[in-house]
Order: C-alpha cells, then structure tokens, then sequence
C-alpha cells in the first residue's frame, strides 16, 4: 500500500511524538522526552519559516516523518536546509514509504529556496547511510561538534 504525504497537522501531534519516541530510543546521544517534543512539534508546525514536517500515513495512521528546518548559510548566501528526525513505523520500513518522504521533502527544501540539505545520522547507522548516499547525499569532510546548554528550569 502506499502511504499517503502531507504536511503535519495539529492532530497528527501524537502520532508524531510515538514516532519521536521510536527514533530516540535507537539514537545514541538523545532519549524520549515526550512533553519536550510535543513542544517542540507545536513550535514547527504553528511557524511554517521555522521548518515543515512532512508525514506519511496510511489508513490514517501516521508511519513516518521527517523534520526539515530552515536557516541561511553566509557561505551560499541562501537559504538552507537541515533535514532532522526521519523516521518510518518499524512495521512499514520497505515499503517506499522512506522514499516518498525523503522525495517530498527535498522538494519542498528547494521549491523554498534551500540551496543545501545537511543531515546527521548516528556513525555507526549503516543501514541510514545507505539510504541517504541513494537519496544523493554524500558526506561531508566537516565534523560534527555541539555544546549543550543546561535548561535553565532545571
């Protein structure tokens, strides 16, 4: 069957923050957290310069997402792109559900104006890698650093 691609909708939230939950359970530097995800889908989906969500459903149910957010490169002097939490439903990997968000994003990265797609992707995702060099990715000799900030709730 083939999955039906859209934007995200307030009522796809939940949905959403179950898929969240899947990928940062795999993911090695993240954890579920669910209320800090749903905030965060609430913020992307209420302020479409931020970024857009694409989803993939069937029978309503949403199988999969990909995040793509929108910054501005100095270097290029344009809009670009990182594509963040790509994810399809474990009982739905194979089916081309992948494909059709990945193809569905990309395109709305450059009907925006993007000139770049960056992504990030666990080292040791084999199988993720795989996916993203058929999709026309390729890596980059730039390594990957980040500084975390404590909240300052906590």
């Amino acid at each position: 069957m083939t999955a039906q691609i859209s934007q995200a909708q307030p009522g796809d939230l939940e949905q959403l923050a179950e898929l969240l939950d899947t990928l940062f359970s795999q993911e090695t530097e993240f954890a579920p957290a669910r209320e800090t995800q749903l905030t965060a889908l609430r913020s992307i989906i209420s302020a479409p310069r931020i970024g857009e969500i694409t989803v993939a459903k069937m029978n309503g149910r949403c199988v999969g997402m990909v995040l793509i957010l929108y910054t501005i490169s100095t270097a290029l002097g344009a809009r670009v792109a990182l594509l963040e939490d790509m994810i399809v439903a474990e009982d739905c990997r194979g089916e081309g559900s992948g494909r059709q968000l990945i193809t569905t994003a990309m395109e709305r990265a450059r009907r925006s104006g993007c000139r770049r797609v960056s992504l990030l992707t666990d080292a040791d995702n084999m199988s993720a890698q795989r996916f993203y060099r058929s999709r026309g990715f390729s890596h980059s000799s730039m390594a990957v650093m980040r500084l975390f900030f404590a909240n300052d709730d906590e």
